[in-house]
C-alpha cells in the first residue's frame, strides 16, 4: 500500500499521466452522451416510425425530468454517495439501456406504434437517470482536479454528438435509395430481400462498446494515474469522504487521513453557501441551455422548412451544431480568448437570446446558408461558454467544495436544458408555416411540393409518388376536353 502522506505533498507538475488522463477523461465523456447522441442522430429514423408523436421533442421531454430529478437527488447528498461506485454505477445503467433498446427494436423489426413508442420513451428515462448520474459524478470528481481533465470531459461530451451526426450522413448518402429507406440497407436477389445492416442497431452498438470501455478506464486505469492518487488524496486530507473507494482501488491507504475528517468536514462551506456565492455561475449555465435547447433539436427538424437540400437538411443542421459545439469546448485552452470575467460571462449568456427572433425570422424569410451559419454559432457558443464556467467557478475552493459545486453546476445545466425543451414547444403553438424561399404557403417547385412541414424520406417518396400519379391523370383530362368525355370520367375528374 502506499503512504497517503508522501503522494500528497507530491507536486502535480512533477507528476506523470497528464496525458493519459486528459485522454480517458475525453473518452469517459464520449462514453456518457453517446447513446443519447446516438438517438438524436438517427432521428428521422423515428420520425418515420413515429411520424405523429413529434419524437425529437418529445424524448427529449421524456430525458430530461428523470435527469433532473436524479441529479437533484444526487446534488444534496453529494457528501454521502461514493464516487466511484457512482459512476460506475452510471455507465452499467448507460449500457443495460442501450441493449435494451436494441431488443426492442430487433424484437419489433422497427415497426411503429404507440406500444413501441412507449417502450422507447421509457428507455429514454433511463438515459436520463444515467445521464444525471454520470456527468454530476464525473464534473464533481474532476472539479478537484487540474482543469484541462473537465475540459477534456466536456469535449469528449460534444464528440459524440459530433462523430454520430457524420456516422449518419454516411450511412444517408450510402443508403439513400436502398429499398427499405432508412432503417436498412438491401440488396435484392431473386425472390428475397437480404438485409446488409441496420444502422439504427449499428449506432446503438457502437455505443454499448464505447460505454464498456468508460466502464474498464474508470474502474481500472484512471485511478492509478499518479496525478489523479495526487489530487484525490489531497481532496480526501481536505475533507472528502467521496473518494476512499478510489483511493482505496490505487493501493492508497485511507486510514492516515481520515481521523482529521470530520473537523474538516464541519469547516468547509455547506451546499447552501456554495449555491449563493456562485449564483452567477449556475445561471449562466442555467441560460445557455434554455436558449439552446430551445431551438435544438425541435426547433432544427420541424420548424425550418424546405430547401435545396430535402431530407438531407435537417441532418446538416445537427451536424453543424454538433461539429461546432465541440470546436467551441477547445477554444478556451488558449488563454488569450478565455473569457474568465463572470460579468463578461452574465453579459454573452445574455446576449445569446438574441439568437431566438434571428432563427425565427430566418426560418421565415431567409435561406439555408444563413440557418447553417446560425447554427454553427449557435454551436460554437455553447461549446465555449459551457467550458469557461465549469473551468472557472471551482477555483479557489477545497476538495470536497469543489465537488460539491461542480453538482450544482450540471443540475443547473439540466435544468437548463430541462426549461428549453419545455420552451421549445411554443415554436409549434400557433405556428405560421415557414416555406423555402419566402413562401409560407405550400407551392409547386418544378415537380416537387414544397411546404414547410417537416417529412421524412419515405414520406417524401410518397409524396412524390402521388404528385406523378395526380399530374398524369391531370395530363390525360386535359387531353380529353377537346374530344368527346363520358360522364363517368367527367365525375372522376
Amino acid at each position: 500500500m502506499i503512504n497517503a502522506v508522501s503522494i500528497e505533498s507530491s507536486s502535480p507538475t512533477r507528476l506523470k499521466g497528464k496525458f493519459i488522463g486528459i485522454l480517458v477523461c475525453w473518452i469517459l465523456g464520449f462514453g456518457s452522451l453517446i447513446s443519447w447522441n446516438s438517438l438524436m442522430s438517427i432521428g428521422d429514423y423515428y420520425y418515420a416510425l413515429f411520424p405523429n408523436y413529434h419524437p425529437s421533442r418529445v424524448l427529449t421531454l421524456v430525458y430530461q425530468p428523470f435527469a433532473l430529478g436524479t441529479m437533484g437527488i444526487l446534488a444534496y447528498n453529494e457528501a454521502k454517495v461514493d464516487t466511484r461506485k457512482r459512476n460506475i454505477a452510471g455507465y452499467t445503467l448507460y449500457t443495460l439501456s442501450t441493449l435494451t433498446l436494441i431488443l426492442l427494436d430487433l424484437a419489433t423489426s422497427g415497426t411503429g406504434g404507440i406500444g413501441n413508442y412507449i417502450g422507447v420513451c421509457a428507455i429514454v428515462g433511463c438515459f436520463g437517470a444515467a445521464d444525471a448520474i454520470v456527468q454530476g459524478g464525473m464534473s464533481g470528481d474532476l472539479s478537484f482536479m487540474c482543469p484541462e481533465f473537465i475540459q477534456s470531459f466536456f469535449g469528449g461530451l460534444a464528440a459524440s454528438g459530433a462523430l454520430t451526426s457524420g456516422l449518419r450522413l454516411m450511412t444517408k448518402a450510402a443508403f439513400e435509395n436502398s429499398n427499405n429507406g432508412l432503417r436498412k440497407g438491401v440488396s435484392t436477389f431473386p425472390h428475397e430481400k437480404l438485409r446488409i445492416i441496420d444502422f439504427a442497431v449499428l449506432f446503438l452498438a457502437i455505443s454499448v462498446f464505447c460505454q464498456f470501455l468508460c466502464i474498464f478506464l474508470y474502474a481500472f486505469i484512471f485511478p492509478k494515474l499518479p496525478i489523479v492518487k495526487h489530487y484525490r488524496t489531497k481532496a480526501a486530507a481536505e475533507g472528502s469522504t467521496t473518494v476512499k473507494a478510489d483511493l482505496a482501488a490505487a493501493g492508497i491507504e485511507t486510514h492516515l487521513i481520515e481521523a482529521d475528517n470530520d473537523a474538516k468536514q464541519s469547516e468547509r462551506l455547506s451546499t447552501k453557501q456554495l449555491f449563493f456565492k456562485n449564483i452567477d455561475y449556475e445561471l449562466d449555465l442555467y441560460l445557455v441551455y434554455v436558449a439552446t435547447l430551445s431551438i435544438f433539436p425541435g426547433f432544427l427538424y420541424e420548424n425550418t422548412g424546405t430547401h435545396n437540400l430535402g431530407s438531407w437538411y435537417a441532418l446538416v443542421l445537427i451536424a453543424m451544431y454538433n461539429v461546432w459545439d465541440l470546436i467551441g469546448r477547445y477554444i478556451p485552452l488558449i488563454e488569450k480568448i478565455k473569457l474568465k470575467s463572470r460579468k463578461g460571462l452574465m453579459i454573452a449568456t445574455l446576449s445569446r437570446f438574441l439568437l431566438i427572433p434571428c432563427f425565427y425570422f430566418t426560418a421565415k424569410y431567409g435561406d439555408q446558408g444563413w440557418m447553417i451559419f446560425l447554427v454553427s454559432f449557435l454551436g460554437l457558443t455553447n461549446g465555449y461558454l459551457t467550458v469557461c464556467v465549469m473551468t472557472a467557478a471551482p477555483k479557489g475552493y477545497k476538495g470536497p467544495e469543489q465537488n460539491a459545486l461542480g453538482n450544482l453546476l450540471v443540475l443547473f445545466l439540466l435544468c437548463g436544458i430541462c426549461s428549453g425543451v419545455a420552451l421549445d414547444w411554443l415554436w409549434i403553438i400557433g405556428t405560421v408555416d415557414a416555406g423555402t424561399d419566402c413562401d409560407s404557403y405550400e407551392k409547386e417547385e418544378g415537380n416537387e411540393l414544397a411546404s414547410s412541414d417537416y417529412y421524412t424520406e419515405e414520406l417524401e417518396v410518397f409524396r412524390r409518388k402521388r404528385t406523378k400519379e395526380i399530374n398524369e391523370k391531370l395530363d390525360m383530362y386535359k387531353q380529353r376536353v377537346g374530344k368527346s368525355m363520358a360522364f363517368k370520367d367527367i365525375a372522376e375528374a
